[in-house]
């Protein structure tokens, strides 16, 4: 009888091993490549511009070139009027950036045209290919950001982060909350109770997750704390990868009041008696709520010793009656929230969203 490979535990193993060494030279190839496109544009997209400065050669120049250029390499794809448009666009755009070029070529071509087409500042469009290549964002992921306005919302909570965190944790938790959240991919209308707010969450908890930001892992919600014989119960708990903390949420359906910071304070120190470990570090607390008074927020928060961010969330859709018929079935959502891993949310699993 013949030995089989298969049942081998050392061969499995060294298997397992030789794909991960193949699938890392493939992503390291497709990199390699994606950069020398890249450097190919710029040099092209430079020339372009620079001929149509200096040559008269009109405005036929990009559509001429085209046709050239996709005679003389039937086989290479980018050669388009359109594309050619792009790329001369895409140099014009970044043109007077100092190193731009090397930070643009971490991300595919369609992502750069992309942001281009759509932002018109370059510390705005940096800005989102930075975030592209530190969340891995899919090119469907990068436009939803873009028009969620994340730029503009990044880094504007309300906060007391500068006196109650150590400088670089204060600016890593600064730059990764944001103000306001939106929760536009809820099917709730503006005036939700805070219990529906908050199954309705959990129930797309990809979304809130990716709403929310890359690193914050979901560890359950409803919470259970027991202080002094009593019982009390966090909304949402996450663990976020980067912060190395815990990150209470708390969500109110009204608008800010100043007890809600007291409460949220005395959240944190119970999770930092109790769940946080040596080497984490301080927990931080959010509280979500509808158009907080920033006056009143900011003597809420003056002397309090927990670092709290405290931000707006918009839920933009309301259902229109005429609209109402055309709601999805029970099956249909049933699906959905297997789908967003509603089961997994239920039993309290981690669930980290991809970027």
């Amino acid at each position: 009888m013949s030995y089989r490979l298969s049942t081998d535990s050392q061969y499995k193993k060294w298997v397992v091993e030789l794909k991960s060494k193949i699938g890392a030279a493939q992503i390291k190839a497709a990199m390699t490549v994606n950069r020398q496109l890249l450097e190919l544009y710029w040099q092209l997209g430079k020339d372009i511009y620079e001929k149509q400065q200096k040559a008269n050669w009109g405005d036929g120049l990009i559509g001429q070139l085209s046709r050239d250029l996709s005679a003389a390499f039937p086989n290479m794809k980018g050669f388009s009027k359109t594309n050619l448009f792009y790329i001369q666009q895409w140099y014009f755009f970044y043109k007077d950036v100092e190193k731009v070029p090397q930070v643009v070529g971490e991300i595919p071509w369609g992502h750069n045209r992309l942001i281009i087409s759509k932002i018109g500042r370059v510390e705005e469009a940096l800005f989102y290919v930075r975030e592209t290549i530190k969340n891995n964002w899919s090119r469907a992921v990068l436009a939803a950001q873009i028009e969620s306005k994340l730029y503009q919302r990044s880094g504007k909570t309300i906060n007391n982060f500068d006196v109650t965190l150590a400088g670089p944790q204060a600016d890593l938790a600064k730059e990764t909350l944001k103000n306001p959240y939106n929760f536009d991919f809820l099917m709730l209308s503006k005036d939700a109770r805070e219990r529906d707010l908050e199954q309705a969450l959990i129930d797309h908890i990809q979304n809130f997750i990716l709403e929310l930001g890359q690193g914050f892992a979901y560890m359950g919600k409803q919470y259970p704390l027991h202080v002094g014989g009593d019982d009390f119960y966090l909304d949402l708990l996450f663990y976020h990868t980067r912060l190395r903390c815990y990150v209470i949420i708390e969500l109110k359906a009204t608008e800010f009041k100043p007890e809600y910071a007291g409460k949220l304070n005395f959240y944190l120190n119970v999770v930092n008696r109790q769940l946080k470990h040596a080497l984490d570090q301080p927990s931080i607390g959010i509280l979500l709520c509808k158009t907080p008074n920033k006056v009143i927020v900011e003597y809420s928060l003056e002397n309090i010793a927990g670092p709290l961010g405290i931000a707006e969330y918009q839920i933009m859709r309301c259902i229109p009656e005429d609209l109402k018929g055309e709601l999805p079935s029970i099956e249909e959502l049933e699906e959905e929230l297997v789908e967003y891993g509603f089961e997994e949310a239920k039993m309290g699993k981690t669930k980290v969203g991809k970027g």
